[in-house]
C-alpha cells in the first residue's frame, strides 16, 4: 500500500522528529530490535496540530519499515526470529483526556488497524507497564481489532509492578536496557534516560502548530457557505480511458462546527450505486480532513458535504476536491478513507 523507498525521501516534519517518543536501544538474545517507548509523554493533542492523521501514520511505517530492515540484517546472524519486534512502552501518567478526544482517539484506531492489515505476526513480545487503571478503559476498546496472535504477544503491568523484568530481562540484557527504565544502560554521554538514543517526546510548543488560516499554495481551494437544511454536491465524471489510474482526493475544513460528509458513486454503464465513502459527521472544524479514493472508469462520483440535519446553523466550508493521478507522493490509500470513524447512514 505504501510506497516504501519513496517514504525514505520524505522530509519528515519536525514534530514527528522531534516529539514522537521511541528509541531503538539494541537487540535482545536472538537479535531481535528492542524498541522503548514513553508512551506517557505522548502528546497526541499537540501532533495532530501539527501534522495530518495521513503524515502521523506514514511517519509510524517508516519507522516500522526501518525496524524490520534492522530485524532482516540482524537475521543474516541470527537466523528468521530476529525479524519480529520486542516493544517496551512505559504507560506511567498516561493521560485518558487526550484519548478521550475524538480524532486523538481516531488516529489510533485507525493505526491499529493500519498495524494489523500490513504487519501481521511482526510483533514478538510487548510489556506495557506503569498501566494505571484507567488504561484498562483504553484498552479494552483498542484490543477489540487486534487479532488473537497480536493479544497473546502483550503483556500488561500494573503502575508500580516489577513483575515484567524477568521475563523481559530473560531475553534481552539489562546491560542493554536504559537505566532509567530498570535496565544497567546509560547512553556515551551517562545519561540514564539515554536521550542520544531515544525520542522522548514531551508537550509540543504552541508556536509549532499549524495555523488554521494558512493557504497551500499547490491547490486550489474554494470557500462556501452551506445553508441550514441544504448540502453541497460535487460531481466527478471519470471516463473511459485506463491510462492513467486516478484518485479523487479531498482536503476540507469547517470552521466552529462539524458536518457530515460522504462519497457515493454511479457507474454510467450499468446505473449501479455504491457508497464509497459513508455519509457521517466529520469533525473538521477541529482538524484538516484529508483523503483519497481509488477510482473505476466509466464512473460518476459525488461527494457530498451535508448540513441537512441542521436547522439552527449554516456551515463555513473551505475545501480541495480533484481527481488527480496516481504519482509517487500518493500511492494506493484507500485504506486511509477511514481515517476518520464515520458514523450514520448511507443516505446520500
Amino acid at each position: 500500500m505504501w510506497n516504501v523507498d519513496n517514504l525514505e525521501k520524505w522530509d519528515v516534519p519536525r514534530a514527528l522528529r522531534e516529539y514522537l517518543p521511541y528509541g531503538l536501544i539494541g537487540y535482545d538474545n536472538e537479535g531481535s530490535p528492542v524498541i522503548v517507548c514513553p508512551f506517557y509523554n505522548f502528546d497526541i493533542w499537540g501532533m495532530l496540530h501539527c501534522v495530518t492523521r495521513f503524515d502521523f501514520q506514514r511517519y509510524l511505517v517508516l519507522l516500522l519499515e526501518r525496524f524490520m530492515q534492522a530485524g532482516y540484517e540482524q537475521s543474516k546472524t541470527y537466523g528468521p526470529q530476529a525479524r519480529q519486534l520486542v516493544v517496551f512502552l512505559d504507560m506511567a501518567n498516561f493521560n485518558l483526556k487526550q484519548y478521550a478526544w475524538r480524532p486523538g482517539a481516531e488516529c489510533v484506531l485507525s493505526t491499529v488497524k493500519q498495524y494489523e492489515s500490513n504487519y501481521p505476526e511482526l510483533l514478538k513480545m510487548c510489556y506495557i507497564v506503569n498501566a494505571p487503571k484507567l488504561f484498562s478503559v483504553a484498552f479494552n476498546f483498542v484490543k477489540k481489532f487486534l487479532d488473537e496472535y497480536t493479544m497473546s504477544k502483550i503483556k500488561i503491568y500494573k503502575n508500580g509492578s516489577d513483575k515484567w523484568k524477568e521475563p523481559l530481562f530473560s531475553h534481552v540484557d539489562p546491560d542493554i536496557f536504559p537505566k532509567c527504565f530498570g535496565g544497567n544502560y546509560v547512553d556515551e554521554n551517562g545519561d540514564p534516560e539515554c536521550k542520544s538514543k531515544i525520542v522522548w517526546g514531551g508537550k509540543i510548543p504552541q508556536e509549532m502548530f499549524v495555523e488554521q488560516g494558512i493557504e497551500d499554495n499547490e491547490k486550489d481551494y474554494s470557500e462556501t457557505i452551506i445553508n441550514k437544511g441544504n448540502k453541497l454536491k460535487l460531481d466527478f465524471n471519470v471516463g473511459e480511458k485506463k491510462q492513467e489510474n486516478l484518485i479523487l482526493s479531498w482536503d476540507f475544513r469547517t470552521y466552529d462546527y462539524d458536518i457530515k460528509f460522504g462519497i457515493y458513486s454511479i457507474d454510467k454503464l450499468t446505473g449501479d450505486k455504491r457508497s464509497e465513502v459513508a455519509l457521517g459527521t466529520v469533525y473538521s472544524n477541529e482538524m484538516d480532513e484529508v483523503g483519497f479514493i481509488s477510482t473505476r472508469p466509466n464512473t460518476t462520483y459525488t461527494v457530498v458535504f451535508d448540513n441537512s440535519h441542521s436547522y439552527l446553523r449554516s456551515k463555513r466550508l473551505r475545501y480541495c476536491v480533484n481527481l488527480i493521478s496516481e504519482i509517487d507522493d500518493i500511492t494506493e490509500l484507500s485504506a486511509q478513507v477511514q481515517q476518520t470513524a464515520i458514523v450514520g447512514k448511507n443516505d446520500e
